[in-house]
């Protein structure tokens, strides 16, 4: 249940597995193409084109969040435009500041990073910026904080002005975040079939993490009540159960147990037939007990087979 090795090797690399489409990868490509085309005739005009390449460098990294990850805390306009305003300053600070080019820039990152923590503006791209600000060479240093006006913010008011405009179109990408259309309206769940979860959970669950998690709380609302919609459309009718059959509660770690249906007897008129079934693996492996249909209905999430050592879910006929 804890995974396969080759799933728990993805897991410890960090590699992504969430199913995007192809669709949706090419308009990524293409929004960073005209964001960056964009920015480099901003750069040349300004600063000339030697002095651009470290500048568009830390746009282009700005490119990757805005059209691949549109909808990422830190890929709205705050963080990319107060990440990279507040940056260069810290930058060019340090540059006049600190004769020692090498701990002008590391000190430049480190207090970069400090305030766009304070600020709420965090933006990876705008430790690059602060980093330009200081090794950027003479053109760059002869702008002083002119830098932070051009070429900084006028990039970065084409490269949001661009991911705006590109991805209005495309109703589920739109940028800003608070732009994004609405999910789908379905039949929503009730109050008595699922747990609601308010902002003051949210932030509790959070404040527990106690780390910067790039998804924003309406994504995460929006996954949970996909999540349960989902869920309770695929909900094992009491009729579903079979004799002879297995099935899982779902759950994770020390909760998650199978069992099997053995025996049936038809109980009485208040309890309804009774099923006898056996716990093969999990939270009470090896012990058995009765209930109703009806009660196993609910604790059951899924029927499930066994394949060499893994349980697997049945896949459902539609």
């Amino acid at each position: 249940m804890s995974g396969t090795p080759n799933h728990r090797l993805l897991r410890l690399l960090g590699i992504e597995l969430s199913p995007v489409s192809h669709t949706e990868r090419a308009l990524s490509a293409i929004g960073g193409f005209l964001g960056i085309y964009a920015i480099l005739q901003v750069s040349n005009t300004f600063v000339g084109p030697l002095a651009a390449t470290l500048i568009v460098a830390s746009m282009g990294a700005s490119a990757v969040l805005l059209f691949a990850v549109p909808h990422g805390p830190l890929s709205q306009p705050w963080p990319v435009v107060g990440g990279h305003l507040v940056s260069a300053a810290i930058g060019v600070t340090c540059g006049k500041l600190v004769p020692d080019t090498l701990l002008a820039a590391a000190l430049a990152v480190a207090l970069a990073i400090g305030v766009m923590h304070y600020l709420r503006c965090i933006h990876p791209p705008g430790g690059a910026s602060a980093l330009a600000a200081v090794v950027g060479g003479d053109s760059v240093h002869a702008l002083g904080y002119q830098f932070v006006l051009t070429p900084v913010l006028l990039n970065v008011l084409v490269i949001v002005g661009v991911a705006v405009l590109f991805s209005y179109p495309f109703a589920w990408r739109r940028y800003p975040a608070g732009l994004k259309k609405k999910t789908r309206p379905g039949q929503p769940p009730s109050l008595q079939e699922r747990t609601s979860i308010s902002h003051e959970d949210l932030v509790y669950a959070l404040s527990e993490v106690d780390s910067f998690i790039d998804v924003s709380e309406q994504d995460l609302l929006a996954i949970y009540e996909l999540a349960t919609r989902r869920s309770l459309s695929q909900q094992l009718a009491p009729a579903d159960l079979k004799l002879g059959h297995f099935y899982s509660n779902g759950r994770y770690g020390s909760e998650w147990s199978v069992r099997q249906i053995v025996d049936q007897s038809p109980g009485d008129g208040a309890s309804g037939e009774l099923l006898i079934y056996k716990v093969l693996a999990g939270d009470g492996r090896r012990s058995s007990g009765v209930a109703s249909r009806e009660e196993f209905a609910r604790w059951a999430k899924h029927e499930v087979y066994r394949d060499d050592e893994n349980w697997r879910r049945v896949a459902s006929p539609d």
